[in-house]
């Protein structure tokens, strides 16, 4: 079986101890964000910078985890992990998959902020 895009139990917990209204709007902020750490992953690719590569991929699996998408932060995880690789095609397509299971993620969340 697939694991959800958003853990339930995680999101859960996270709402009861934080409240509804105060995780609506870090959703809010993650979604306006988000686009931003991955514009950041691009242009640090083009230029071969790996520190910004890196710093861009930690702060999407981090925000990601605290949400429980957990599947969007081993994405970035591998990412901020393996670094650059000597290819950027390599790159490029894990950053297109990270942007798909980001999608699913976003959906998701709105979602739930919604509920």
């Amino acid at each position: 079986m697939d694991e959800p895009t958003i853990d339930p139990t995680v999101f859960a917990e996270l709402q009861q101890a934080a409240g509804a209204e105060f995780i609506s709007e870090l959703i809010d902020t993650f979604l306006e964000e988000a686009p931003t750490m991955f514009d950041e992953t691009r242009d640090a690719l083009a230029k071969r910078d790996a520190e910004r590569y890196r710093r861009a991929a930690h702060s999407l699996k981090s925000n990601s985890n605290t949400f429980g998408a957990f599947k969007l932060g081993a994405m970035a995880r591998e990412i901020e992990l393996k670094g650059m690789s000597p290819d950027p095609a390599v790159d490029a397509t894990a950053l297109d998959a990270l942007a798909s299971e980001y999608a699913r993620v976003a959906s998701a969340l709105k979602g739930l902020r919604h509920a």
